[in-house]
């Protein structure tokens, strides 16, 4: 039983999945999202859950500081909806990610990864915390 986090952006979205036990969160990949083709996001997610067999899907919902949902909010919510209606048998949870990317920029700034490196893994690594917050509160 394992379950996918992800990091929705514009650009890209970062991936997260756990072990088959649900304990910890591994950073998976960060896809590149395709220019107006939702389609092809949710593709290459479901195909993601096809291939480790996966049971549910984390999607971060980033919330302003106040609690209020902005346009990232939203648009996060339209993909969670959408990956819920094209993906048979899945779950799809919404976890707040409030400063989950700052976290994870100062985990690799504190490990010293270079400019470059961090804006590689940034996505992936914010997925991870998501994905990991939400299996602690489980």
């Amino acid at each position: 039983m394992r379950t996918l986090g992800l990091d929705v952006g514009t650009k890209t979205i970062g991936v997260a999945l756990s072990d088959e036990l649900g304990w910890t969160a591994q950073g998976l990949v960060t896809l590149k999202r395709s220019e107006d083709d939702l389609q092809s996001d949710i593709k290459s997610v479901s195909e993601l859950v096809q291939e480790h067999e996966v049971t549910a899907i984390v999607v971060g919902l980033p919330k302003n500081m106040n609690g209020t949902i902005g346009p990232s909010g939203e648009m996060c919510q339209a993909f969670a909806k959408q990956l819920e209606n094209e993906i048979e048998g899945i779950q799809v949870k919404l976890w707040d990610e409030r400063l989950t990317t700052v976290a994870a920029e100062r985990m690799l700034i504190t490990a010293d990864v270079s400019r470059k490196k961090r804006k590689q893994v940034i996505d992936k690594m914010a997925a991870v915390l998501i994905l990991q917050g939400y299996l602690d509160h489980k």
